[in-house]
Order: C-alpha cells, then sequence, then structure tokens
C-alpha cells in the first residue's frame, strides 16, 4: 500500500483500533532519539508517538493537544489510548460520554493514526515496548493521580516526554461548568425540542416556569413603577418650579404695593396732603404782597364762644362774611 493512499485513507475513513492493526514482531524493537526524530526517519519508519486521556465531550482543546503530538516531528505516527469508564470513574469522576462514544470521538479525529482502547491509567515498559512507542505527549503539568505526584514521572526520566501545551479558556470540565451554571436554560431548551420531562429527570420544571412568570410579572411591575415615580418627581419638579415662579411674583407684587417706598405709602401721602390742604386755611397768591395784620374779623367770629357787639351794619357784612366762606368750603 502505497504512501498517498494511506495518507488519503487516513483523511477518509477513522483511525482503527490497535487490535485491528497487525505489526511484524519479527523486527526488533529500537527506539529512535530525540536527535534522530526531529531529523527525520525513513518512511517506513515513522516516529511512533503515544498521546492518552479521558476525552470527555471531545473538544478543541483535545484536538490541538493531538495536532501538536502529530507535529512534534517530520514523520510522526500518533497512536493514542482513551480509558475505559471503569477506570475513569474509579481515579478520576463520573464521564458525560461513554467510553464507546469517547473512542469514536477520538477516532474520527483527522490527526490520530491508531487508537487504544481501554488504556491504562500508568503506563508501564510492557505497554509501552507492545505498542513500540518511542515518545509520550503531553502536556508539562505535573499529573498526579493514583497515589502518584506525575504519573508521567518515569516517562520524563526516562528521555521519552515530549511536552504539548493546553489550549487556554476551554476543558470540559469548564463545558461542564456552563451546563450546571445555565441547567434551567438548557432543560427548558430540549423540553420546547420534544424531550419529556421524565427523560431530562426534570420534577421541578413545572413549578420553576411558574416562578419565572412570577418572576416577569414582579420585574414588569417594577418597572412600570419606575416610571410613574419617575413622571411623578418631573410633575412634582415642575409644580415647585411654577409654584416659586408665583411665589416671587406675590412677593415682588406685595413689596411694591406695602414695601417702605410701596405705592400704598404714596398714596397715604398723597391723601394726608389733600386732606391737610381741605382743613387748611385758603392764602393769598403768592404774586400779591402780603400784610401784617391781625386776623380778620370775619374769619374767627363764626368759631368764637363769644359775639362782640357790633352794629346792624357790621352785622350784616360779618353775615355776609360768613356766607362767603362756607359756600368756599363747600366748594372743596
Amino acid at each position: 500500500m502505497s504512501l498517498l493512499y494511506c495518507a488519503h485513507q487516513g483523511l477518509r475513513e477513522p483511525a482503527p483500533f490497535s487490535d485491528e492493526v497487525e505489526i511484524d514482531y519479527s523486527k526488533p524493537y529500537i527506539r529512535v532519539t530525540y536527535e534522530e526524530a526531529m531529523r527525520g526517519t525513513p518512511l517506513d519508519r515513522p516516529v511512533r508517538v503515544y498521546a492518552d486521556g479521558i476525552f470527555d465531550l471531545f473538544h478543541s482543546g483535545h484536538a490541538r493537544a493531538l495536532m501538536q503530538a502529530k507535529n512534534l516531528f517530520p514523520n510522526t505516527y500518533l497512536i493514542v489510548g482513551v480509558c475505559s469508564d471503569e477506570l475513569t470513574h474509579n481515579f478520576k469522576g463520573f464521564t458525560v460520554m461513554n467510553e464507546n462514544e469517547r473512542y469514536d470521538a477520538v477516532q474520527h479525529c483527522r490527526y490520530v493514526d491508531e487508537v487504544v482502547r481501554n488504556a491504562p491509567w500508568t503506563l508501564t515498559p510492557e505497554f509501552l515496548a507492545e505498542h513500540r512507542i518511542d515518545f509520550v505527549a503531553h502536556d508539562d503539568i505535573p499529573y498526579s493521580s493514583a497515589g502518584s505526584d506525575d504519573v508521567y514521572k518515569h516517562i520524563k526520566e526516562a528521555g521519552m516526554f515530549a511536552p504539548t501545551q493546553r489550549t487556554e479558556g476551554i476543558s470540559t470540565s469548564d463545558i461542564i461548568t456552563r451546563i450546571v451554571r445555565d441547567y434551567d436554560v438548557y432543560a427548558r431548551r430540549n423540553l420546547q425540542r420534544g424531550y419529556t420531562a421524565k427523560e431530562l429527570n426534570e420534577k421541578k420544571y413545572h413549578l420553576q416556569e411558574r416562578v419565572d412568570k412570577v418572576k416577569k410579572r414582579v420585574k414588569d411591575v417594577e418597572e412600570k413603577s419606575k416610571e410613574f415615580v419617575q413622571k411623578v418627581e418631573e410633575k412634582s419638579i415642575d409644580l415647585i418650579q411654577k409654584w416659586e415662579e408665583k411665589s416671587r411674583e406675590f412677593i415682588g407684587n406685595f413689596l411694591e404695593m406695602f414695601g417702605p417706598e410701596g405705592a400704598l405709602k404714596h398714596m397715604l401721602k398723597e391723601g394726608k396732603g389733600r386732606m391737610l390742604q381741605a382743613i387748611s386755611p385758603k392764602q393769598s397768591p403768592s404774586s400779591s404782597p402780603t400784610h401784617d395784620r391781625s386776623p380778620s374779623p370775619s374769619f374767627r367770629w363764626p368759631f368764637s364762644t363769644k359775639t362782640p357787639p357790633s352794629s346792624p351794619a357790621n352785622r350784616s357784612r360779618n353775615e355776609s362774611a360768613v356766607t362767603y366762606d362756607i359756600s368756599e368750603d363747600e366748594e372743596d
């Protein structure tokens, strides 16, 4: 089978399982060194790189790690080990996907040449020799498990470890955390798509739906209340401004009328002047000369308690004077 055919087959078909691949054990297993691997090996002797993992909820972070492992050397044959459910549940925890689903997901990754089912948790020399592994690829962070501070410690000491980089921001734990955090959203999503509450083991869905409706109503009432309060505040401010304007206008008018220099004072002064003018004696025009003389008897006599004796002629003149003065007063 030509290499070109194998390359096209690798892109068109899923990677085979290790128990489906025949290995020629007649040839001795001699590991290549890192320098030899970097220089490049013959086409019929690719560098056999092994990468293992759980690969639950297979995501881009898994694919990128396998891509790095595949591209460690110019001529690489990538073998990927996937741990079984039993091992995973014992050493790490429960998985979302079962082992068969995880095997199948890894098989369909374009960088994978071979898949080992039920891969061991800790790599033994026997396993490495059986699969003729040259290097083990994994991120360089110590992986503590199964009573060991780093399950890859002995691989690193043997000079068989080839580090890869983790993809930040994506992991199986992150995805599960998103689902748990937004559990109600995804539960309703699936119920709307036809799943039953029993299938989702969702007994509280209907209650939660009612609670959400109540929350929505409360939120609507709060928003409407805020709008009402805002309108009342705006109207109150407008009324206060108008009241202040009217108050200033009223105070101004009051001061203008009743203040120290107000119109009322001028009116009173003017009225007082008229009153004094009304009760004061008539004076001669300013143009006529004034003469020092005693008051005229005709002015005093009408108000005097004693009437001086007079002749009939004088009495007649006095009566005419009184008559004249009274008529002037009436005209005023």
